[in-house]
C-alpha cells in the first residue's frame, strides 16, 4: 500500500511537470521564463487550470471595484480577458500597475480604484481555510464522542504533531502561561502548514502560491507583532525604554538603547515577514526553473534534449518531495519565532539575590 502511494506521487508530480510543459509548449518561440515563473507565482483575477492547443482553460473570479468616479462596481473577469474593457476597467499590462485592474483618470493616467477582487490568492485562502477548520471539526467531533480512547490513523498522527508543537516548541519558549497562547499559535502553525502543502498540490484547487505571496505574510507577522506587544508586560516595555544599561546610553540626549530596543520591536515581525516569503516563493522559482530548463534544449539535438528534459523531470519531482518537508520547516519556524518572541514579552521582574 505504501509503496502504491508513492508511485502514485511521482506520477501525479510527473504529470503536474508535463502539464506545465504542454500549456507553454507551443509558445516555445517566444518562450520567457521570467513570464512562466511570475505568472504562476503571482496573483491573479482568474486560477488558470491547464492549456488544451490554443485555449486557455481557466475559472474567471468576481472583480469587486470602488471608483470615485464610476461608484462599486462588480463582474467577472472573463470580461477583461485578452485586453478588454469593461465599463472603463481594464487589466493593465505593463508598467507599475501590470497585472491589476486599472482605470484611466481625466488626464488619461493609469490609476487604481479600490480593489476588493476575489483573486486566486483570496480564493484559495478561503477554501485552504475552510479545509483546516474542516480537519480540526473533525477530529473535535471523535474527541467529543471518544474522551478516554487513544485515537488511531489520521486523528493519532494529528494529536501527535499538535503535542509535539504545544510541549517541544510553544511550551518552553512561552513560559508558564503558555496555554493562553497555544490556540494562535498553533492556528497559526497549521494554517501555514495547510496552505503550503495545497501550493505544491498542481492541480484545483491546490497550486495557489499563498505563502509565497508577501501581503499573506506580512498579515500573519502583523498579528504577531500586535499579539507579542499587547500582552507584553511591564518588564519588557521598562527594558526597552529604561534597559539596564550605563545611563549615558540612555539619557535623553544619547538613547542609543532605547532606540535599538524600539527597533528590535519591528524587526522580528519583518523577519518572520520575510523568512516565510522568501523560502516558500524561492522552492516553488527553482521547481519551475527546472521546467524552463526543457524549453532552452528543445530545439537542441534529439539526445541532448531528451538527456536534459528526463534530468530536469527528475529535478523536479525531487525539488517537490523536498517541498514537503520545507512546507512543515517553514511553519515550524514560524511558530517557534513567534513562540520565542512572545516569551521575551512575557518577562518577569528580575529580583537581586541578597
Amino acid at each position: 500500500m505504501k509503496n502504491r502511494l508513492k508511485i502514485f506521487h511521482i506520477l501525479l508530480l510527473f504529470v503536474a511537470s508535463l502539464t506545465t510543459v504542454n500549456a507553454y509548449a507551443e509558445e516555445d518561440a517566444a518562450f520567457s521564463p521570467g513570464e512562466l515563473i511570475f505568472g504562476h507565482t503571482g496573483d491573479s483575477y482568474e486560477w488558470h487550470i491547464t492549456k488544451v492547443g490554443e485555449k486557455d482553460i481557466a475559472i474567471p473570479l468576481p472583480v469587486i471595484v470602488y471608483s470615485s468616479e464610476k461608484g462599486l462596481n462588480m463582474f467577472c473577469a472573463s470580461k477583461l480577458h485578452h485586453g478588454k474593457e469593461y465599463n472603463g476597467f481594464y487589466i493593465a499590462e505593463s508598467g507599475d500597475y501590470a497585472g491589476k485592474v486599472v482605470e484611466k483618470d481625466a488626464l488619461g493616467n493609469e490609476v487604481r480604484p479600490w480593489d476588493f477582487s476575489l483573486t486566486k490568492n483570496a480564493v484559495a485562502l478561503l477554501l485552504n481555510s475552510l479545509l483546516l477548520i474542516i480537519i480540526i471539526l473533525y477530529a473535535a467531533k471523535w474527541y467529543k464522542k471518544n474522551p478516554l480512547t487513544a485515537p488511531k490513523g489520521f486523528r493519532g498522527a494529528l494529536e501527535m504533531l499538535i503535542m509535539s508543537i504545544q510541549d517541544d516548541v510553544i511550551k518552553p519558549s512561552v513560559g508558564k502561561d503558555y496555554k493562553k497562547f497555544s490556540p494562535y499559535l498553533l492556528t497559526i502553525f497549521f494554517f501555514i502548514f495547510i496552505n503550503n502543502l495545497m501550493g505544491l498540490i498542481p492541480i484545483f484547487p491546490g497550486g495557489a502560491n499563498t505563502t509565497g505571496n508577501i501581503a499573506v505574510t506580512f498579515v500573519l507577522a502583523i498579528i504577531t507583532m500586535l499579539v507579542v506587544n499587547i500582552f507584553g508586560t511591564k518588564e519588557y516595555w521598562k527594558e526597552i525604554f529604561s534597559p539596564a544599561v550605563p545611563v549615558w546610553l540612555k539619557s535623553p540626549i544619547f538613547p542609543l538603547m532605547p532606540v535599538l530596543e524600539l527597533f528590535g520591536v519591528f524587526t522580528k515581525p519583518f523577519a518572520l515577514m520575510i523568512r516565510l516569503f522568501a523560502n516558500i516563493l524561492a522552492g516553488h522559482s527553482i521547481i519551475l526553473a527546472f521546467i524552463c530548463l526543457i524549453f532552452f534544449v528543445a530545439k537542441m539535438s534529439a539526445g541532448i534534449s531528451v538527456t536534459m528534459t528526463a534530468v530536469a523531470v527528475i529535478f523536479t519531482i525531487f525539488m517537490n518531495f523536498l517541498e514537503l518537508l520545507v512546507a512543515f520547516i517553514q511553519a515550524y519556524v514560524f511558530v517557534m519565532l513567534a513562540s520565542v518572541f512572545i516569551g521575551l514579552a512575557r518577562v518577569e521582574p528580575h529580583h537581586e539575590k541578597e
